[in-house]
């Protein structure tokens, strides 16, 4: 847990590769603080750059843990999160992946 929520502070300086490595390498950890942990950072990193985050959550969301899932997109708009939750990003006239 501590190797994904240290990278808050490169987070902060607008550096995301090891946040989204990690990230990954984390999405099937089978303890819930775990995927509290990712999903918190990966919100992180949707604050400081959205289309990172919705980068990162349109090659993973459909197999990452919902708890993961709902803590990386609680500040999106209702409208967005609902398209995440329901696994429907991919469409061709989806307007939050354009």
């Amino acid at each position: 847990r501590i190797s994904i929520v240290s990278t808050a502070a490169l987070i902060k300086e607008g550096q995301f590769g090891d946040t989204l490595r990690i990230a990954k390498k984390l999405l099937h950890h089978p303890h819930d603080l775990i995927h509290k942990a990712t999903g918190w950072m990966l919100r992180e990193v949707g604050k400081r750059d959205i289309e990172v985050l919705r980068g990162f959550l349109s090659e993973h969301h459909e197999t990452m843990p919902r708890t993961t899932l709902r803590y990386a997109i609680e500040k999106m708009e209702p409208e967005e999160r609902r398209m995440w939750m329901t696994n429907t990003p991919h469409s061709k006239n989806n307007k939050f992946l354009s």
